[in-house]
């Protein structure tokens, strides 16, 4: 099982970038794809971006497709999330995922989960 800690986020102006980072812990983080959901007050948690356990491919929500990437180290047990040109309908709480296969990560089974980190974005 991979233990995941969030960092990175934090209050940026409309139009501005954050970097969040997960780092991991557990023998099987390289093999795992790995992801990030964030979840607003008062909706549900939707997923934003995934990345197979090679790195050879990510996948984005519509919602963020062309502002966010997603990227990893296997070396340093890390993931990272690149949030440019943040917008009003970003903040949320971040949540870092792993889970064996992209699918099954987008479709939360079984997933391991971080703690979160918060995102605000001014106006």
């Amino acid at each position: 099982q991979v233990q995941l800690v969030e960092s990175g986020g934090g209050l940026v102006q409309a139009g501005g970038s954050l970097r969040l980072s997960c780092a991991a812990s557990g023998r099987s983080f390289s093999d795992s794809a790995m992801g990030w959901f964030r979840q607003a007050p008062g909706k549900e948690r939707e997923w934003v971006a995934a990345i197979t356990w090679s790195g050879d491919m990510t996948h984005y929500a519509d919602s963020v497709k062309g502002r966010f990437t997603i990227s990893r180290d296997n070396a340093k047990n890390a993931v990272y999330l690149q949030m440019n040109s943040l917008k009003p309908e970003d903040p949320a709480v971040y949540y870092c995922a792993a889970n064996e296969v992209v699918a099954g990560l987008i479709g939360e089974e079984k997933n391991a989960w971080g703690q979160g980190t918060q995102v605000t974005v001014s106006s």
